[in-house]
């Protein structure tokens, strides 16, 4: 097959080994830097354009994109879907999971169990808010953070106001959520394609981190999953319409809870935790996608 990658640095550790197990295994693996894409979208025949030369037909994408570059790296992948390319992670899924509120709104709507969160806009609601999570201490949490950044733990109800006071001055959309104190600042990274659980690891914060997060100073090993806990990440990963996630739990007292399920996962913390080749994972479950296009939206947005 002939498959691109959208990705921003083809030195990175996941692009690359995603490209090494594709030819592998047989396959064209092209990188394509994806805001360096430009689109023809006025024809009636849509087009990706690059360096000055339209690309070539893809059998499949896999989109690789940042956070910080969401709104562009979208509108590409829909582009290559609007051309009839199948993507591994549809346009609509990846924008549905970088919206936290969002995807939380419609994972509860399906009963994932998740720690209890409130979303403000307004200073008045701030002491009822955190009473309504439970009180203190709560986590608080920017909505466009990624890898830790922007997530404070505040341990007391007179620490959280001034936090969500300092956030709602910058006019930074937040959501505060119940602090799973039995977690013991570790949570559960599973990695799911292609509707099955493939492999999982226990990320354990840096000592004094409530923060698990890998690039955090945080460590990982190999962990077994109990049954509930295999089911609420394939489930999590259905909702959002993703064929290839890291969805991330918690253990608690009422059961696994659902923190994140991120479009891109990292590939490299889980591959040297558990000494498994899942970018080959990736590729076989493209080689076994049916030949007809499944894009369920077709690049309708």
């Amino acid at each position: 097959m002939k498959i691109a990658i959208l990705s921003r640095n083809a030195n990175l550790y996941s692009t690359r080994r995603l490209k090494e197990a594709g030819e592998a295994q047989g396959h064209q693996v092209d990188i394509i830097d994806t805001l360096h894409c430009y689109m023809d979208i006025t024809s009636s025949r849509p087009t990706v354009r690059y360096h000055g030369e339209e690309l070539p037909e893809y059998d499949a994408i896999i989109p690789r994109i940042g956070a910080s570059v969401t709104f562009y790296g979208t509108a590409v992948a829909r582009q290559f879907e609007m051309m009839g390319t199948y993507n591994i992670n549809e346009s609509v899924a990846i924008s549905r999971s970088r919206d936290k509120l969002r995807s939380m709104q419609l994972l509860s709507r399906k009963g994932i169990g998740m720690p209890r969160t409130g979303f403000a806009n307004r200073p008045d609601n701030i002491k009822d808010l955190i009473k309504n999570v439970g009180g203190a201490p709560v986590v608080i949490k920017l909505l466009e953070g990624t890898q830790g950044i922007g997530v404070v733990l505040a341990d007391t109800a007179k620490a959280a106001e001034s936090i969500i006071e300092a956030f709602m001055g910058l006019k930074a959309n937040i959501l505060v959520q119940e602090f799973i104190k039995e977690a013991g600042g570790a949570d559960i990274r599973c990695l799911v394609i292609g509707g099955r659980v493939v492999a999982a690891m226990k990320r354990q914060g840096a000592e004094g981190e409530f923060r698990s997060n890998l690039h955090r100073g945080g460590s990982a090993v190999v962990v077994k999953l109990t049954k509930e806990e295999r089911e609420t990440a394939v489930n999590a990963a259905k909702i959002m319409g993703l064929n290839f996630c890291g969805v991330d739990l918690l253990r608690s007292e009422n059961g696994p809870m659902v923190m994140e399920v991120n479009s891109s996962p990292g590939l490299e913390g889980i591959e040297k935790a558990t000494g498994m080749n899942i970018a080959g994972m990736v590729f076989d479950f493209l080689e076994k996608r049916p030949k007809t296009i499944t894009n369920k939206t077709r690049g309708r947005g």
